[in-house]
């Protein structure tokens, strides 16, 4: 058979594999080396004999028999009473395919919900479940939270010895607890869709797969919660957002602003039902913050050219949002809403508040706003200084071209 079609059901199973071993075997280390063990194993044995009726149960009973022979390798009885104990409990164990009862109708959306266990600090929470249960690399990671990747592996080896010294249970929680999760939970579902918006690293921008999964588990999370308004508001952002994927590249790959975009390229029914979501959210009385940035995205839907959109509303929720949120990354896009309504030097100010505090030092995003509107104003050098510090930054491949092209533009007329 062919390689690729192993590398499919790698990239889609591989996450919810995982987390099925390492609920059998309760370390999150040994289950991650076994289950790579396992897919090294299928990857000789497949193509030459085929793919099994049930390729998934295969991984984890393979897993399985590699995480029983790493515990006993490395066991003995004076030292390790407790892996020899969790050695006979994995032989006597029957046959697990992965299917458990939950509270949760969606297996991979009630992982997510077991992995963000309320005695884990709260980035440890996210992060351990974009990477064990999501796939994300560490790399990945540490960009969404806008941290180095050292600090972000650091954070994630803490968090697994947290779970293994205070004996945390790797099991679905009951219906009654979900509610305390539910914000861990979508910011999981949120930072996978991000990924999969805007890629960190790689040639592409878009990672088409990722973000149709979040959308999908976001619905099951508006099912599972019907009466909630945030839930509401995190399926509608991602629905517009995601309306804008056809249009944010050309057909070179490379990178097209929202204002150039050609919005009769933008998906009308995701708009539609995003609007419509953002109306349920926003009723609440108390909008939180995922309702707060649907209607932002609302505002931009709703513009049927670029020169009608209403910064100063934007701007407006984006205050709203650094009251219940407060984030540098949330200011600096307050401070790009503000520039528009206000005009570039505004923006600057408070981009300028921002480095103050030292903070989005390492972020490209806020040295390429801060090169556009310098690059607004005339000031040709600071803008060309400010575009070759976010290429230094950049991932992916059609953000560094957009980049490169707008240093030589500004170049060309310093």
């Amino acid at each position: 058979m062919d390689t690729g079609a192993i590398d499919n059901f790698y990239r889609e199973q591989f996450g919810r594999i995982l987390a099925t071993v390492i609920r059998l075997v309760g370390d999150f280390d040994l289950a991650e080396e076994a289950t790579q063990e396992a897919f090294a194993t299928a990857l000789e044995q497949w193509p030459g004999e085929g793919m099994p009726g049930n390729p998934r149960a295969w991984v984890i009973s393979v897993a399985r028999h590699k995480a029983i022979d790493h515990i006993r390798r490395r066991a003995r009885f004076e030292e390790r009473q407790g892996e020899l104990q969790r050695l006979i409990e994995l032989e006597n164990a029957p046959a697990d395919d992965g299917a458990q009862e939950s509270g949760v109708p969606d297996e991979r959306l009630s992982l997510i919900f077991t992995c963000c266990h309320p005695a884990i600090a709260r980035d440890a929470q996210v992060a351990l479940a974009l990477r064990t249960l999501c796939g994300l690399t560490t790399e990945e990671i540490a960009r969404a939270f806008v941290m180095p990747t050292p600090t972000m592996a650091q954070r994630l080896v803490r968090a697994k010895r947290k779970i293994t010294a205070a004996r945390i249970p790797y099991q679905v929680p009951p219906p009654e607890t979900l509610a305390e999760r539910l914000d861990a939970v979508m910011t999981v579902i949120y930072l996978v869709f991000n990924e999969g918006y805007g890629a960190s690293s790689g040639d592409t921008l878009l990672r088409t797969d990722l973000s149709a999964e979040a959308i999908r588990l976001g619905r099951i999370l508006v099912e599972l919660m019907p009466a909630l308004a945030e839930p509401h508001g995190l399926l509608a952002l991602m629905l517009i957002q995601n309306s804008r994927r056809d249009a944010r590249v050309d057909a070179n790959g490379d990178l097209v602003l929202m204002e150039d975009q050609d919005r009769s390229r933008w998906h009308g029914e995701e708009i539609v039902e995003g609007l419509r979501l953002t109306a349920e959210a926003m009723r609440s009385g108390q909008p939180g913050p995922y309702a707060l940035q649907a209607a932002i995205a609302s505002e931009h839907a709703r513009a049927s050219r670029a020169e009608d959109t209403d910064w100063r509303s934007i701007a407006k929720l984006y205050g709203m949002l650094v009251e219940q949120r407060p984030s540098p990354v949330i200011e600096l896009n307050r401070a790009v809403a503000v520039a528009m309504a206000e005009g570039p030097e505004r923006g600057l100010e408070l981009i300028a508040a921002i480095q103050r505090r030292r903070a989005l030092r390492d972020y490209f995003l806020m040295w390429s706003a801060k090169g556009d509107l310098e690059r607004r104003l005339g000031r040709f050098k600071a803008a060309a200084d400010s575009y070759r510090r976010a290429l230094e930054l950049v991932g992916t491949a059609p953000e560094r071209r957009f980049l490169q092209k707008r240093i030589d533009e500004v170049e060309r007329v310093r």
